[in-house]
């Protein structure tokens, strides 16, 4: 089979892939279940090849991304639910639906009309699903709703902690729920502190975790109110973890020493060397 720029070549592969009896065992067996969390990883490993700046790894993770679309898709064609040029047709019609200001006679291009618009033409989709799913009888798999109609209802529960944090943060503040200022944010930031303080001292690990947490919500709070993205930061600062690390490894290593061999007091010497020397390059 000869490669190509076409889709097709690569649904005819993903087909084939999948054929009982002349297929592939691993790609037969796979649900749609068991893919998500490739899925889920390709999205991350494209975050970092852009993160990275390396435009060949970035197109080789889109093309594992593409794969992905293309095995779900081809999956649920089996099963009698769509193919894949139905998710092609769906997200243009999406796109095209939401964007008036492009496509139809919409009037006011400004930012903030567009961002109106958008959010208005969401509101009426959502509706529009939901008495599509009551007049067929069909949930769709949605999860329970405590509340009919909650502002807070589309937020994916699959989301990353700190990316659902922000959307629950961002959706409650779009009508009024929120701090106007980020300084108050750091206020509380520091109130989850203490909170933990106590509840270490209480010696209770649940309550501990509990605090934790809240301090994390804090902390993607205050990301969004500097309009940081706390997905990106922590990534950022785990990248520049690893690089320290490995250079008070190779540091001892130059010494015939490991970090399990050596004292904290050297390894943490070692980690304020690297901290200035980046110091010293960082513009």
């Amino acid at each position: 089979m000869q490669p190509s720029r076409d889709i097709s070549r690569l649904i005819e592969i993903m087909v084939a892939l999948r054929r009982p009896g002349t297929g592939c065992g691993w790609h037969i067996a796979q649900t749609f279940e068991t893919i998500v969390p490739y899925t889920i990883e390709e999205a991350y490993e494209i975050a970092d090849a852009v993160a990275r700046g390396n435009m060949r790894d970035f197109k080789e993770e889109l093309g594992d991304l593409l794969l992905q679309v293309v095995f779900q898709a081809r999956i649920a064609e089996e099963r009698g639910h769509f193919d894949f040029g139905g998710v092609v047709e769906a997200i243009a019609q999406k796109m095209i639906r939401r964007h008036p200001h492009v496509f139809a006679a919409a009037g006011d291009r400004s930012p903030e009309q567009i961002k109106t618009r958008w959010a208005r033409i969401k509101r009426d989709e959502k509706s529009e699903k939901k008495a599509a799913s009551r007049e067929t009888g069909d949930a769709g798999g949605e999860r329970a709703e405590t509340s009919p109609g909650g502002l807070l209802d589309d937020v994916p529960l699959a989301l990353p902690g700190l990316t659902r944090a922000v959307k629950l943060q961002t959706k409650a503040s779009s009508v009024g729920f929120d701090w106007n200022e980020a300084r108050l944010v750091l206020a509380k930031i520091r109130e989850e502190i203490d909170e933990i303080e106590a509840a270490l001292d209480a010696g209770e690990p649940a309550a501990i975790a509990e605090e934790i947490g809240d301090l994390l919500f804090a902390a993607a709070n205050l990301a969004r109110q500097v309009k940081a993205d706390p997905e990106a930061a922590i990534r950022r600062a785990t990248a520049k973890f690893e690089r320290r690390f490995r250079f008070i490894e190779d540091a001892l290593a130059a010494k015939g020493m490991t970090p399990g061999a050596a004292a904290l007091a050297e390894m943490e010497t070692l980690w304020n060397i690297a901290k200035q020397s980046e110091k010293r390059v960082t513009p």
